[in-house]
């Protein structure tokens, strides 16, 4: 893989990183506890919220688990391992990193 490929590819994780870390700074609100006094807040309002906060929830799980993947990238890049499959070793198709830079297979053993 070519050094500017490789520093535009650094570029885009960083940027994911930080867009992802301002999101969840944002939203962290929305996994707060929910009131359950029905003088406030009806049934309906109270399952609605329930809701909201579990899908707040859920978002948060997997904004991590990305937060995770971009570090894992950025390792990589560190180290000179980037761009090959963990399972086969070979070359991932620059394409499909630019799409996702946070892939660790090649569609061959993504398939299998």
């Amino acid at each position: 893989m070519k050094a500017e490929e490789l520093a535009a590819i650094r570029e885009q994780l960083l940027r994911l990183r930080s867009e992802l870390q301002a999101l969840g700074d944002s939203l962290q609100q929305s996994g707060e506890t929910v009131e359950l006094d029905q003088a406030r807040v009806g049934r309906l309002s109270r399952m609605d919220a329930m809701q909201a906060q579990q899908m707040a929830l859920e978002a948060a799980r997997r904004r991590e688990a990305q937060l995770v993947a971009i570090d894992g990238a950025l390792r990589r890049l560190e180290t000179g391992d980037y761009g090959d499959c963990f399972v086969c070793g070979e070359a991932i198709d620059i394409r499909r990193l630019a799409v996702d830079p946070t892939l660790t297979r090649c569609i061959r053993c993504l398939d299998k």
